[in-house]
């Protein structure tokens, strides 16, 4: 299967990369100044359940939160000390979950796993690190990698893609993990090849491209040079899109409502690999986490690695400061896909890639007015959707008819909203008619099991 000779994919939009910000600061690890962590009881995967109660002593990596069910992914102790108490806590998308908040001692105890060699063990044991490790993706969507890495037998998976792209505005954590860590994304990446029988492939973006000899040497020491390469893809936003990965790397469509596997594809974020080399390596489970604090509204922008469950309130102003009124708007994640906050009192998640703090001027707060049906949003639409047209039946209710244009496809990246001439709220728009949508199916599937349950 040949790559494409372009690299790239068809729409998608050009906006300010703001790279320059924070890709010269190295990944400096930091502590809360509470000393104490708020973890989500869950953080992808099916519901936990808490192991731990009030009062308890815990270590730094014991196993605090899980399930039995396959999709279950554990949540470990980011720190060491006891369990001051468990409560409903706001989290990345306003939404509020049981968490788990843990006053950190002086005593630094530990509960990692023995080191397993990912080479010579039993791929069932591997995998069962990996589930054990609690590792998600980590570039936001937080699906279980141990799902993710053993998928159904019918599916055979001839590349494993590492999404090096970091295609949002202001993020660079993971370039900065690319060059300070090489060795540790090979190896993850390696592992991961060696758990599916796949080749490799790290797909990073052009303006990131000084970063390809430092991959390609850390490969040939290795010996990884017939099982893995760097391929340069155009730097445009989404490229990081998992269906854009593809489709730029090797020429192939994922289907309407199918994922990367029926295209033959494992894709994987450069935190995720890192974690997996990590739990081997050490043992340690995913635990912390690298993300980028950036923004016009920053004084010194950053790179730094936290505990799992920092409050992000707790790193001002000893680990970074705003300029004074200046921030109109927080958000968790980049400013294309990330999720607006009331505030910073929300904790660093697993999934959580950065925290971007926007000035008036870097925001769009200009209330919306009548489309023009200009078509913008539909030349700059990737996943070649007519967002005009789906919005239209949204705000006249016909949901059924918003479907059949492919409301369901959409991924929300923002594109078209970014190319509106008239401010239009279209994400805003698209992500409500999804929830409306599925609380309609959900419905449906409902109303059909109880008629078949009368029979």
């Amino acid at each position: 299967m040949a790559p494409m000779k372009t690299h790239t994919f068809k729409g998608g939009i050009h906006p300010n990369e703001m790279k320059e910000l924070s890709n010269k600061c190295p990944i400096t690890p930091v502590f809360p100044s509470s000393k104490t962590v708020t973890i989500p009881i869950t953080m992808g995967g099916a519901p936990n359940t808490a192991l731990v109660k009030a009062g308890d002593l815990v270590a730094k990596g014991q196993k605090i939160a899980g399930g039995d069910k396959f999709m279950n992914c554990p949540v470990h102790s980011s720190v060491s000390g006891k369990v001051k108490k468990i409560q409903n806590c706001v989290v990345t998308g306003n939404m509020e979950v049981p968490c788990i908040i843990i006053e950190a001692d002086d005593e630094n105890r530990t509960d990692f796993m023995e080191p397993l060699d990912p080479f010579t063990c039993e791929i069932p044991a591997a995998l069962e690190r990996i589930k054990e490790a609690g590792i998600v993706g980590m570039g936001g969507a937080s699906f279980p990698a141990h799902v993710k890495l053993n998928p159904p037998e019918d599916k055979e998976i001839e590349y494993v893609l590492v999404n090096a792209a970091e295609c949002e505005p202001y993020l660079t954590c993971d370039e900065r993990t690319l060059q300070e860590t090489p060795e540790k994304v090979i190896d993850g990446l390696a592992i991961i090849l060696r758990l599916v029988g796949a080749y490799g492939i790290i797909a990073l973006e052009d303006n990131k491209a000084y970063i390809k000899p430092i991959l390609e040497s850390e490969i040939e020491k290795k010996g990884y040079g017939d099982d893995m390469r760097i391929q340069l893809v155009k730097t445009k936003y989404p490229q990081g899109s998992e269906k854009f990965i593809v489709s730029a790397c090797l020429g192939v469509e994922i289907p309407s409502g199918k994922l990367p596997a029926d295209a033959g594809c494992i894709i994987s974020n450069v935190g995720t690999v890192c974690a997996i080399s990590d739990a081997f390596r050490l043992g340690m489970p995913l635990i912390e986490r690298s993300l980028t604090i950036s923004g016009g509204a920053v004084e010194k922008p950053c790179n730094i690695r936290v505990p799992v469950g920092t409050l992000v309130s707790d790193l001002i102003p000893e680990v970074f400061s705003l300029k004074e009124n200046a921030a109109v708007k927080i958000i968790s994640g980049g400013p294309m896909m990330g999720f607006a906050m009331a505030d910073a009192q929300f904790p660093v998640a697993k999934g959580t890639s950065g925290v971007t703090f926007l000035t008036e001027k870097e925001t769009y707060l200009t209330e919306e007015s009548q489309c023009i049906s200009c078509g913008k949003c539909v030349s700059a639409c990737a996943m070649r959707l007519n967002p005009v047209l789906m919005v239209r039946e949204l705000k006249a209710e016909n949901y059924s008819k918003a479907r059949k244009l492919g409301l369901m496809d959409c991924i929300e990246c923002g594109c078209c909203a970014f190319s509106c001439p008239a401010n239009v709220r279209l994400v805003q728009r698209f992500r409500l008619g999804k929830n409306i949508v599925r609380a309609q199916m959900a419905a449906e599937k409902a109303k059909a099991a109880t008629k078949e349950g009368a029979k």
